[in-house]
């Protein structure tokens, strides 16, 4: 069954069926094909709701045990709704709902249109609910004041007692029928109202709502749905009593049953998901990140039915978390950042078990965490890179000694090993040389010597060759990159020439840098890692096109600000642009002092910009600048990373977590560097010492970044952390008239003893800010 598809609804238990009353058996059959509600355990997880004081639930055995069927007038309101909570010995597993990324990695959305084209049931006629917010908070007001919470007890057992009920509360407008992606219908101030006031109230109004929850989710399960369902849905999940684990059993069944919904209604609650506040959308993945984490370590194992009886609960969680990051992903600039949604938990699992289950069942019904991978926090996806990495490694290194072997040759310890010998004065050729003759051994541990210099590669010079070798081919004068002073960065060159094979280098840099855990000092935009991982796996038809991806002015703009403004401001004149900027569907570029012209579209030179095709005209030019003038160099550079890189780990990652890999965080904590610093000949008590930290931590930004460039070769941060920098700062027995010195081979900074902070500080400064390029020594 697709991941949208519905599950039929299991047969009841008997306990159930005993439940109802004679005389409504004949009009209820389909209450028989109801799902449980609870696994075994239920007894336990309804002990924890004995334990919740002000703002969570209290005793609740009572109504799990003895729950009385529905009054048969609707009029009659005095009591809640109730239905039997059985203890259910064996409950089914969820079906899948896991998305397979490496068929699709985020839940398509875009194709469908606003008006949904699946079928559109006929909503049901509400209740009245003559309720509005200001009632309701005079309501609020007045219990607080009198202590009679009556007619707020009311509107909860109405309001939560059923779907239809849900929707005559809250929606906007009970005769609209709100069929549309763009407009839920929903007073979100006024659920907000009600939400927020619920955890204050007494215990009775707490237990009410969630008896009506449980009552709305038994006898919604069956049926296509209608948008009214949705909503009740997208209502419920807001409700902050889930944030207590007394309330988990009756949470993992809402979830199981927004998870199971159709994809045209996935599409619709994405889009209603985009328009919550970014503190209520916040606090709902809070919420299910939680849900999750406490499923898997349980701090209370007894609050929950064994996780054999309950193994649907993270997959569904996990899908209903995918449609919350999708509508995060829709929005630009997102309500969240996307490492919110990152589960730190996850870290101490056994992510490779996690990986090769993914690798080996792919969008089976076995449940794996790298289907969802929005989840997986960038330490513990480096960690997958890595093991992955290390494996491939061994496994190139072994084949090569059974080869030797085989052959009866004497085995070398060297042949597992990419050992690079260059010469300093040739060192881009004698790279690229030697990478080309070594393409088999890529895979393989990074051992470099430069020729004539003795010296065993400890990491140092590995670091060093790789530092000389970027700083070269991105120097201006080498024509591979021109760097935009703009946008502080580089980008690939137009020029065409008849090798494009150092580009192909570079990508293989990228691609070593990242298998051996090594920080590049590359100023690429975002753009291009998307690029990248367009597609994340290299194509087995050589005819696909490679590092080609949909662009807009956001892309344009973070290498070219001036030029994607010029073109937004086109797009938003008022005038004739055909007559006032006289321009064509032709654009011109400079080549080695010759001015080429270029056609975005057949007889483009003859096609002039009007008002009605200028937006033609910007997208063509964008992929045109981004994409078609530099697909030789591009593919080059996307073909050499991955014949390093060629792992389906790829497809775990954002472009942006490509780039932390790749070049490192930006985000610096200098107190963590000083908690991870080593010293050699200073001790962290001594005055220099002392003097130091005082110094650095009283930095701006931008000081502390021309340190750790002067000292590491690099203003980012290893994915690790500073810990992974393994930063010394040695004694420099020489006169405090020096400035200091760096190795950035070792990520060492040698100190002379200086007497004062005020000379400490003064010297410093003018070490960190006139050093040329690495700050190489």
């Amino acid at each position: 069954m697709s991941e949208a598809g519905r599950v039929p609804s299991p047969a009841a238990p008997p306990e159930l069926a005993a439940a109802a009353p004679e005389d409504r058996k004949g009009r209820e059959p389909e209450r028989e094909k109801l799902p449980p509600i609870v696994s075994a355990g239920a007894g336990a997880a309804a002990a924890g709701l004995d334990r919740g004081s002000k703002g969570q639930t209290s005793t609740f055995s009572s109504f799990i045990s003895t729950v009385n069927q529905k009054k048969e007038a609707a009029e009659n309101r005095s009591s809640p709704t109730h239905l039997i909570f059985p203890n259910i010995k064996n409950v089914r597993d969820l079906p899948s709902i896991c998305l397979d990324v490496r068929q699709k990695q985020r839940i398509s959305v875009d194709p469908l249109s606003s008006e949904i084209k699946a079928p559109v049931l006929p909503e049901p006629v509400l209740p009245r609910q003559p309720k509005t917010m200001k009632d309701f908070q005079e309501d609020v007001e007045k219990a607080k004041s009198t202590g009679d919470w009556k007619a707020v007890h009311d509107f909860y057992l109405t309001t939560f007692d059923s779907f239809p009920e849900l929707n005559a509360a809250f929606k906007k407008d009970a005769t609209a029928s709100f069929n549309t992606i763009e407009d839920s219908g929903i007073n979100a101030k006024f659920v907000n109202a009600v939400y927020d006031a619920l955890l204050n109230t007494p215990q009775d109004i707490q237990k009410t709502v969630l008896k009506g929850i449980i009552n709305s989710l038994l006898r919604e399960w069956k049926g296509p749905r209608t948008k009214d369902d949705l909503r009740a849905y997208f209502i419920l999940l807001q409700n902050p009593q889930f944030n207590n684990t007394s309330t988990y059993v009756i949470y993992a069944h809402l979830l199981r049953q927004i998870a199971t919904l159709v994809e045209a209604d996935h599409h619709f609650l994405v889009h209603w998901f985009k328009k919550i506040s970014q503190k209520r959308f916040k606090q709902l993945v809070e919420r299910l990140l939680q849900f999750i984490s406490l499923r898997l370590f349980p701090a209370k194992p007894e609050e929950f039915p064994p996780i054999t009886k309950c193994s649907w609960w993270i997959p569904s969680a996990s899908k209903v978390l995918a449609l919350l990051n999708t509508a995060n992903s829709l929005i630009h600039p997102s309500l969240i950042p996307y490492t919110d949604f990152y589960n730190s938990t996850l870290d101490h699992i056994d992510l490779m078990e996690e990986y090769h289950t993914w690798q080996s069942f792919g969008n089976s019904h076995r449940f794996s965490f790298c289907q969802y991978p929005f989840v997986i926090s960038i330490a513990a996806k480096k960690i997958i890179i890595q093991r992955d990495s290390e494996q491939q490694m061994i496994s190139i290194a072994r084949q090569s000694l059974v080869d030797k072997v085989s052959r009866r040759q004497r085995p070398d310890m060297n042949m597992l090993f990419l050992n690079m010998k260059v010469r300093r004065t040739h060192l881009v050729s004698d790279s690229l040389d030697e990478l080309t003759r070594k393409r088999a051994d890529l895979k393989k541990k990074l051992k470099v010597t430069f020729v004539g210099e003795a010296g065993l590669d400890m990491g140092g010079l590995t670091k060093e060759w790789f530092l000389l070798l970027i700083r070269q081919i991105f120097h201006p004068d080498y024509g591979m990159f021109t760097y935009h002073k703009d946008s502080h960065c580089h980008w690939f060159s137009s020029f065409k020439c008849d090798n494009y094979s150092e580009f192909r280098l570079v990508g293989i840099l990228m691609g070593l840098a990242v298998y051996n855990s090594i920080t590049l000092d590359i100023r690429f935009p975002p753009c291009c890692y998307k690029k990248l991982l367009s597609p994340p796996i290299i194509p087995s038809d050589q005819n696909i096109p490679v590092g080609i991806c949909s662009v807009t002015t956001d892309d344009l703009c973070q290498i070219m600000p001036e030029l994607a403004h010029g073109l937004s401001e086109l797009l938003s004149y008022e005038g004739n642009v055909e007559e006032d900027f006289y321009s064509t569907f032709q654009v011109f570029q400079e080549e080695f002092g010759i001015i080429k012209s270029y056609n975005l579209k057949p007889g483009g030179d003859k096609i002039p910009v009007t008002n009605q095709n200028r937006k033609e005209y910007v997208q063509l030019y964008i992929d045109f600048l981004l994409n078609k003038s530099i697909y030789k160099q591009f593919a080059a550079f996307y073909y050499g990373f991955h014949s390093v890189c060629a792992s389906n780990a790829l497809m775990l990652l954002r472009p942006e977590e490509v780039e932390i890999l790749v070049c490192g965080s930006p985000e610096l904590d200098m107190y963590a560097l000083q908690r991870s610093t080593q010293y050699d000949g200073y001790a962290k008590t001594d005055l220099t010492i002392r003097y130091f930290w005082d110094v650095v931590l009283g930095f701006p930004l931008d000081l502390q970044k021309k340190l750790l460039h002067f000292t590491t070769g690099s203003d980012r941060v290893p994915v690790g952390g500073m810990a992974d920098l393994n930063f010394k700062i040695s004694k420099n027995e020489t006169s405090t008239n020096w400035l200091p010195v760096a190795h950035t081979c070792f990520n060492q900074l040698c100190l002379p003893p200086y007497k004062s902070k005020k000379d400490l500080k003064q010297k410093l400064i003018i070490g960190i800010s006139n050093s040329e390029g690495f700050g190489l020594e």
